[in-house]
């Protein structure tokens, strides 16, 4: 079936998926074969630890570790890589393969070829046959998922290939590289990844002269290890992806300013990110922050901060790897003032 007709076929469905997938405080408990459709996750509202939830059937992630707050955000791959945006997963038990399919052909929207062609390999032993209802617990019917927020993407479209059963304990078909795997899970649980804002403190704070250097640092409490476990729990597998805290690069918001060091990078050592300032440190250079050359006038300066956070992930069998490292930054207004005219 051609991927634009599959995806109209589903539309509905993916309606009351969404649902779920909006749902934060849920743990997934799903089970092929229990009641609608098996893209429907049930859910057990009993569960009191509210950073766990759950996506349309298969996957569920843990955000226990991970960043939060107001002000906490995604990280953005320092390549051009993006994890998947769609991928093969447990979706549906023999009967609930049959309730998904039979009301599509009844309505004849399809098209009697496909409607035939579909009826072959599920119903009729082409090669399946009575939606294998002779072995309901002794596997799954894998079907595409879409990761959430990727809805509109080409790469979509990727996983068109037509629903496949795979035996407990089986691997899925060489053939298809998006049916999930640890890796692939830890990929996802990139996505969830949410990080502190950066900005960072500064003195003089808010205001500062021209040609005086501005010390600038973080609150190093805030800036630890996250990380968000992704997992699949019919099939036992699972992932942890964890972002650590590497760098911090400075941009003045103007090209007449001195950066320290002079490439802007501070490096994160010893658990600091930069250096408080302190009373009788007003000759010393900062190990981390910027010198601004010349009046931000009536306005003000956009500084900007960003931390690189290195990521890695382990995963069910001794798996594990480093992902591309992200980014996130933040912007704040600084105000610089001739020294003159704050002496008057």
């Amino acid at each position: 079936m051609p991927a634009m007709t599959r995806n109209a076929a589903r539309a509905a469905l993916l309606a009351g998926v969404l649902v779920l997938v909006n749902c934060p405080n849920a743990w997934a408990d799903f089970t092929p074969g229990g009641k609608g459709t098996g893209s429907e996750t049930q859910v057990d509202g009993q569960q009191k630890d509210k950073t766990l939830s759950a996506t349309a059937g298969a996957v569920v992630f843990d955000r226990s570790k991970n960043g939060s707050g107001d002000s906490a955000g995604p990280v953005v791959s320092t390549t051009t890589w993006t994890p998947p945006a769609c991928y093969y997963a447990p979706k549906y038990s023999p009967d609930q393969l049959q309730k998904y399919l039979e009301p599509i052909w009844s309505a004849e929207s399809t098209g009697s070829h496909w409607d035939l062609e579909q009826r072959k390999r599920y119903v009729d032993g082409e090669p399946y046959k009575d939606f294998n209802k002779d072995k309901a617990d002794k596997g799954y019917w894998w079907d595409s998922y879409v990761t959430q927020g990727r809805e509109g993407d080409p790469g979509a479209l990727d996983c068109n290939k037509p629903i496949f059963w795979v035996d407990k304990g089986d691997p899925p078909p060489a053939n298809i590289p998006e049916a999930i795997t640890p890796e692939m899970l830890a990929q996802l649980a990139y996505a969830e990844i949410r990080v502190p804002s950066t900005k960072v403190d500064l003195a003089p704070a808010g205001t500062t002269k021209v040609n005086l250097p501005t010390w600038a640092w973080l609150d190093t409490a805030k800036f630890k290890p996250v990380s968000v476990t992704a997992q699949v729990p019919l099939l036992g597998v699972s992932a942890t992806t964890t972002a650590e805290p590497v760098s911090l690069k400075i941009e003045p918001g103007t090209g007449d300013a001195t950066t320290y060091p002079a490439s802007g990078v501070c490096e994160i050592k010893g658990g600091r990110i930069g250096e408080a300032y302190a009373k009788g440190k007003s000759d010393e250079t900062p190990p981390c922050g910027v010198q601004y050359l010349r009046s931000s006038g009536d306005g003000s300066y956009k500084l900007r901060a960003t931390i690189t956070w290195k990521i890695h992930w382990t995963g069910t069998g001794n798996t594990g790897d480093d992902l591309p490292d992200g980014t996130f930054g933040a912007e704040q207004d600084v105000v610089v003032q001739e020294i003159q005219a704050v002496n008057r």
